[in-house]
């Protein structure tokens, strides 16, 4: 049994989703909060396995609560809001960035062609994310950046220059991602592969989302497309992407009928072949294992890996399975990552 609570400053709205969760056996409303101190209180004593937040309310909104919630007691939380509403990307993103797991739009009442689809997706995305292992974030006492401890592990480990970086992230990863982008010196040129889940329709909002923290040039690359430095590539959604040994890429659409989709592993794999030790990969924050296998393949030709600590990832599964297969160099923040990518950035222009 997955038990919820519902929060939202509208008595109408809690009615409506308490009526949507009673039609399915496996979901149960254990309580209410009409705004955000109730939600506090109410997780603090009662732990539900989802939090189904509105954004709009009175004292503090959604995304305060969720951040406070995160902080204290973390539980996923899906955001659900009228905002939400296709194109408004900014606000998915501002939701991911305050720690939800997951966001949908606000089911519609009776009579709404689009309802009954809407109702089945909140449905879906609740039991789903009740199976997400979240972990404290915004600690009180965020690890910092060390440069010179990173340099001097850099300089621990023989590396003759960095020609492409990937990096793999799923649930809670489009908000690291924009911390690593901001982060990168202004003539950051290595190019970066990044493989996101996301929902599909998302992934253009979430490019021009990005686009507006870094000075590189976002791209979704085509089969034939050449790597270019000073460019981050996003491989389109539901396909594997391949590098070439001619740096062009290979995209190709991911087979319905694979049930096992592993784009991140797919990337990391062809990278180790074609790269090997003048690779870099990092995955971050994500449920399942999608990105460990590949991870270890590169690490096992010479490439410098990183992975997200747990600390800082929202959910810890991703890393976590790489660090099991000991597919990481280096585990690492966010913050940390970013310095060590300028470093190993600027090693590239220093190599002979």
């Amino acid at each position: 049994m997955i038990d919820v609570l519902i929060v939202d400053d509208s008595l109408t709205s809690r009615e409506f989703i308490k009526h949507i969760f009673s039609t399915d056996p496996e979901v149960r409303v254990i309580g209410e909060a009409k705004d955000g101190d109730e939600a506090l209180q109410f997780v603090s004593r009662r732990r539900p396995d989802v939090v189904v937040m509105d954004i709009q309310m009175p004292g503090m909104n959604g995304y305060e609560t969720t951040r406070a919630i995160m902080e204290i007691c973390p539980v996923p939380i899906v955001i659900h809001s009228t905002l939400a509403a296709p194109g408004q990307t900014d606000i998915v993103f501002q939701a991911m960035k305050a720690g939800a797991v997951a966001v949908s739009q606000k089911p519609s009442g009776p009579g709404h062609p689009d309802s009954r689809q809407m109702i089945e997706k909140l449905v879906r995305t609740v039991k789903l994310m009740s199976e997400v292992k979240v972990v404290r974030k915004f600690s009180r006492r965020q690890k910092q950046a060390r440069p010179s401890d990173i340099s001097t592990q850099l300089s621990q480990k023989a590396c003759s220059g960095i020609d492409i970086i990937g990096i793999g992230a799923s649930t809670g990863g489009p908000p690291v991602l924009q911390t690593l982008l901001s982060s990168l010196v202004p003539d950051f040129s290595t190019p970066i592969i990044i493989v996101q889940h996301i929902t599909p329709g998302f992934l253009d909002g979430m490019l021009k989302w990005l686009s507006k923290h870094t000075e590189m040039t976002l791209v979704i690359p085509k089969t034939g497309d050449p790597i270019s430095d000073g460019h981050v590539y996003f491989a389109p959604e539901d396909h594997h992407m391949e590098v070439t040994p001619a740096r062009h890429f290979l995209v190709r659409p991911i087979p319905s009928e694979n049930a096992l989709k592993r784009p991140i592993t797919h990337l990391f794999s062809s990278m180790a072949q074609v790269f090997g030790k003048t690779a870099a990969g990092v995955l971050l924050t994500g449920m399942g294992n999608d990105g460990a296998i590949g991870l270890k393949e590169m690490k096992q030709h010479g490439a410098v890996t990183l992975v997200q600590d747990r600390e800082s990832a929202v959910v810890f599964g991703m890393p976590h399975e790489a660090i099991k297969l000991d597919a990481a160099t280096y585990v690492l923040s966010p913050a940390e990552i970013a310095s060590y990518l300028n470093l190993l950035g600027q090693r590239k222009t220093a190599a002979p």
